[in-house]
C-alpha cells in the first residue's frame, strides 16, 4: 500500500493547491438600466441586448 514517507509540510501542499480558488464573476454595469449584471445574462429587470425578453406582468 502506498503510505508517504515523511509528513508533506504545509508550504508544499498550499504551493499544489495554488490554483484552487474561487474566482471572481464577471459582472458589468448596464447603462441602460444603472445596474450591475453578468455578462451574457438577462438583466434583474429583464432586458437583454437593449430589448425586453421578460415581462413583468405574472400570468395567473
Amino acid at each position: 500500500m502506498a503510505v508517504p514517507k515523511r509528513k508533506i509540510s504545509k508550504q508544499r501542499k498550499r504551493q499544489r493547491r495554488g490554483h484552487i480558488k474561487l474566482d471572481t464573476p464577471n459582472m458589468q454595469f448596464d447603462v441602460a438600466n444603472g445596474e450591475y449584471r453578468l455578462s451574457h445574462h438577462v438583466s434583474p429587470s429583464g432586458m437583454y441586448k437593449g430589448e425586453k425578453v421578460i415581462d413583468d406582468k405574472k400570468e395567473a
